[in-house]
């Protein structure tokens, strides 16, 4: 199978984030979903405990979408996204599978499907954070790898990182920073403490979460703040051994999932993960473009890039909106229409679309969007001009105007020379009998030009002087 993962955005040796636009292009301008929305799905961690191996269940899943037997043989080993045993961490920076999926949901037709692997978070403090950066908005839901237990400790650091970031988006914008994030503890060992599934979970989470005066401060404002910063439900996913259980045996998930389908079928975690936010794939290449270029500048956890990809967005809509318009009044397909009147649909269809870049949500506030609101007055103007010139050139008495003019000039100068020879006024009459052979000249130079395309420059001199002589 030549479906792989593909590094998007790696790790130097200085610690910065490179994004490879050349390779996510590939995968998300592909002709046949480059117009439909996307998806994205990811799972989040320390190292070393099983992400790449459980996002490999989602790729056989959605290889396999729409078959009972989307699991295989039980001889049949994972693959897909690289895993193997060992203390070593074995996925650095973010990779994306190279094939998009495409299933069908209830509002959507058909909606391409994402899949990415992400470092462990057990990294320096600047990696945290730049990856929190970059994965918090883009990914539609996030599934929280814990293996065993979720210590308060290691929720104290993850919580903390959420939430920072998550209070200074908020502070930039209602909506909220996140979409969803749900935790699943993999090897979970005491069932006789909380069941295994939602309830349990819930209640161990609950626990996990609840307030006391002992509390520090700090700790207790963060357990305040988390649930605000999601805008989908608090859920979590509690788990025995055997479920996904070790990675020194692949196949162990086949009994599992069929044995539990009530308390933790991979089928239900799937079909939570995809239902969720969607985007459209140029707003994803903005987003990653625009952050990893804000990470290169100044690594500090804000919102800012994501204003800025959100701008774009905007921006990208509004002048979807303005040439769609346009189209519908003078594209390829229509007639020639006349000046005064594209003018009019211009300005029209130009103020409906910089209403439509007004009324959108946007973060960073009013004054922030002011130089995209500039940008795409500029974008509309330019676009315009296109459309002028396309316009004009379905004016096929354009094309007969140079001729013409010739002509007719040539043949009143003939006229002219006849006349004042008549009258025995020699020199007005040669005068004229000069211009008529100029013309003459200026007609055949012009057809040679327009015929063979060669001398431009001389072709472009009598468009100007027959021009200037009809104006």
């Amino acid at each position: 199978n030549a479906d792989q993962p593909v590094p998007i955005v790696v790790v130097d040796s200085e610690h910065r984030f490179c994004l490879d636009e050349k390779a996510i292009s590939s995968i998300l301008l592909q002709n046949d979903i480059m117009n439909l929305p996307v998806a994205v799905i990811s799972v989040a961690g320390a190292f070393r405990k099983g992400k790449s191996f459980l996002l490999n269940f989602f790729l056989r899943y959605l290889t396999n979408y729409g078959t009972d037997n989307w699991l295989g043989g039980s001889d049949e080993l994972l693959s897909g996204f690289s895993w193997r045993g060992g203390s070593d961490r074995d996925t650095t920076g973010i990779l994306m599978w190279s094939k998009v999926f495409k299933i069908s949901l209830k509002c959507y037709h058909l909606v391409p499907i994402l899949e990415l692997s992400l470092s462990g978070f057990i990294m320096s403090i600047r990696e945290i954070c730049c990856v929190n950066r970059l994965h918090g908005k883009l990914v539609n839901k996030t599934l929280l790898n814990i293996a065993q237990n979720i210590l308060k400790t290691v929720l104290n650091v993850i919580l903390l990182l959420f939430t920072e970031y998550g209070r200074l988006a908020m502070e930039e914008s209602s909506e909220k920073p996140f979409q969803s994030l749900q935790f699943l503890v993999r090897d979970w060992s005491y069932p006789y403490e909380y069941e295994f599934g939602y309830e349990g979970g819930r209640k161990l989470l609950d626990k996990r979460l609840e307030l006391t005066e002992q509390q520090h401060e700090e700790l207790q404002r963060v357990r305040t703040h988390i649930r605000s910063c999601f805008s989908g439900q608090w859920n979590f996913f509690s788990n025995f051994s055997n479920f996904f259980g070790s990675s020194h045996n692949p196949n162990f998930a086949f009994i599992s999932i069929h044995s539990c389908p009530k308390s933790c079928h991979f089928f239900a975690v799937v079909r939570w993960v995809l239902i969720g936010k969607l985007y459209y794939q140029p707003i994803v290449i903005h987003f990653i473009s625009s952050r990893v270029s804000q990470i290169h500048v100044n690594w500090v956890s804000t919102p800012q890039a994501t204003a800025e990809a959100n701008n774009l967005s905007a921006v990208s809509k509004a002048k979807d909106v303005y040439v769609n318009l346009m189209e519908e009044v003078c594209g390829g397909d229509k007639p020639f229409l006349n000046p005064a009147r594209l003018e009019d649909k211009h300005q029209e269809h130009r103020q409906t679309s910089l209403d439509g870049f007004d009324g959108s949500r946007k973060m960073g506030g009013v004054e922030f969007s002011m130089s995209y609101r500039d940008q795409l007055e500029v974008d509309i103007n330019e676009s315009y001009e296109n459309f002028c010139k396309n316009n004009d050139a379905k004016n096929v008495f354009r094309y007969a105007r140079t001729p013409a003019v010739f002509f007719a000039f040539g043949a009143v100068s003939y006229i002219l020379s006849g006349l004042f020879g008549f009258l025995y006024l020699t020199s007005f009459s040669t005068i004229f009998s000069l211009l008529c052979m100029a013309t003459l000249v200026a007609l055949v130079m012009w057809a040679y030009v327009r015929y063979t395309g060669e001398h431009q420059a001389i072709g472009q001199a009598l468009e100007v002087t027959a021009d200037f002589i009809w104006d």
